[in-house]
């Protein structure tokens, strides 16, 4: 049984306990491989809050590209972050964004990883 520890030791919270679930029934050779993948892939929530907050003083709207939402943050560009109360929204929902996205990655990565087992 692999454990997030050993791989993934910046994860914290919900994260940590969503991707234990997912890597608990890989081996180490596998937990090892999404590790890789899923940490060169997940994003950073202070990452996300840096640009959420640079959205107030400059370009509304990175947040969402970074999160890969490109309709969301072309909007947010040409609004001004929908008149800073969707940049407001965000900064206070920076988090849930963050892990959503990662939820998605992990997904994404474990069915990469266990398709090559198969």
């Amino acid at each position: 049984m692999a454990d997030v520890f050993n791989f993934l030791p910046m994860l914290e919270g919900e994260e940590m306990v969503y991707v234990q679930g997912m890597i608990k029934d890989m081996s180490d050779e596998q937990a090892k491989q999404f590790a890789a993948v899923y940490s060169s892939r997940r994003k950073d929530p202070q990452i996300i809050l840096i640009t959420t907050i640079i959205g107030f003083i400059g370009i509304a709207g990175i947040q969402r590209f970074l999160l890969e939402q490109i309709g969301m943050g072309i909007l947010y560009l040409l609004t001004g972050g929908l008149c800073w109360i969707g940049t407001i929204v965000d900064l206070v929902n920076y988090k849930k964004m963050t892990y959503e996205y990662n939820f998605k990655i992990a997904n994404e990565v474990a069915m990469i990883i266990r398709s090559r087992a198969s």
